[in-house]
């Protein structure tokens, strides 16, 4: 698959400050898990179109999910969640989530990547291009996510790239494509955004008061989600980081105060010199 190489940018008008007039509509993903069957189809498409390589699969000792999490080799991953009775309740539920890449708009992933592997598209989404990756790992632990993973057989670094060589035919993802119940939805990021808030409502009215979005609000630590979600209960339950953070955002302020810092040792030095040569 080729790419292009383009400016880095991280803030939320990445795309149109790189492309200028050829910048397309930001694109994403709403997972709207009140309605996810965990069927895996999201899965199996994601590999079969992708061309992502078997993974191990098995018991894993954790209810049914027999993938495990996202990684190199799985970049959709189906959580599945078994809440067992609480207090006198004889009933349990069944909570299902379709994980994937949250196409952050402040991504620390790229802002770390020193070669461009990285880089933003013309939709708003953050890819990682095989051919220039040369395996350094640093966006591993930058990821706040633990999305992304080196692959063991090349050392380079895999993740979603919410299908951009079906974006640029305008189709939709492959995952998307395949979902039998919506549950994944995908289109312009601020129409799903209001989409994703009407739904919150029509659960709350109907009693499901625990509803709520993960990742739609701009204001949180990763400047909002380009793939964002809706739970049924809190984000760690589904083995969610409650408040991520753009593992990079304080780095410039550190490296001003390392500067200032050495300026100021360099400055007493070269004081104590002169004062030893009177």
């Amino acid at each position: 698959m080729t790419y292009t190489v383009i400016e880095l940018d991280t803030s939320a008008s990445a795309a149109q400050a790189t492309y200028g007039p050829e910048a397309k509509p930001r694109m994403g993903f709403f997972t709207d898990t009140s309605i996810c069957i965990g069927c895996k189809a999201c899965e199996v498409a994601c590999k079969e179109w992708n061309q992502v390589p078997e993974d191990v699969l098995g018991f894993t000792g954790e209810s049914y999910d027999n993938s495990g999490a996202l990684g190199a080799d799985r970049w959709r991953h189906v959580a599945f969640i078994e809440q067992q009775p609480v207090q006198d309740s004889d009933s349990f539920r069944w909570l299902m989530s379709s994980d994937v890449c949250k196409h952050c708009t402040e991504a620390a992933c790229l802002d770390v990547c020193p070669t461009g592997a990285l880089f933003r598209t013309e939709f708003g989404t953050v890819v990682v291009q095989e051919d220039v990756c040369n395996g350094c790992g640093y966006c591993v632990p930058a990821c706040p996510f633990g999305v992304i993973e080196r692959r063991q057989e090349d050392g380079r670094a895999w993740k979603c790239t919410l299908c951009y060589d079906r974006l640029k035919d305008d189709r939709q993802p492959a995952c998307a494509q395949a979902c039998p119940t919506q549950s994944i939805q995908f289109g312009e990021h601020e129409e799903l955004r209001q989409r994703a808030r009407d739904r919150v409502e029509v659960l709350r009215a109907q009693g499901l008061l625990d509803a709520r979005l993960y990742g739609e609000d701009p204001g949180d630590g990763v400047g909002g989600f380009g793939a964002f979600f809706l739970l049924l209960d809190e984000p760690e339950v589904y083995g969610l980081p409650p408040d991520p953070q753009d593992t990079t955002r304080d780095v410039g302020g550190m490296w001003r105060s390392a500067a200032l810092a050495g300026a100021a040792v360099a400055g007493a030095v070269a004081v104590s010199f002169i004062g030893g040569r009177r």
